[in-house]
């Protein structure tokens, strides 16, 4: 019986769940992609919180113009902004299933910009 994408996505998910899990000092960066929007958010895994979150359907991003990758940039820079503001610097970024590439890597890319290490 083939497994269906979103079941695909479920086990490779889970195991990264096993290794990367969020902390007080590292939260967790995690990443959901819909097929029109990106939605990023912040957790510690510990206590069971969103310290913040962020996505393109932030009055911020979605008065922006510009690619799904671009506006994936905007995304990753609101939520950096967001998580400094929070007072949290490093991260451990949790793709979510997905593959490091496209609109993943963006985000990604533009968080680091924002000045989150991870």
């Amino acid at each position: 019986m083939a497994l269906t994408k979103n079941e695909k996505r479920r086990r490779i998910q889970n195991r990264i769940r096993k290794v990367v899990s969020g902390t007080d000092a590292r939260p967790r960066l995690s990443v959901f992609r819909s097929n029109k929007e990106i939605y990023a958010q912040i957790v510690d895994d510990v206590n069971g919180k969103t310290i913040t979150a962020a996505s393109s359907r932030d009055k911020e991003v979605s008065s922006e113009k510009g690619t799904k990758s671009e506006i994936a940039t905007q995304v990753g820079k609101l939520i950096a902004e967001k998580a400094l503001k929070a007072g949290i610097e490093t991260v451990s970024f949790d793709r979510g299933g997905y593959q490091y590439h496209g609109r993943v890597k963006s985000l990604a890319e533009g968080a680091r910009e924002g000045g989150l290490k991870f």
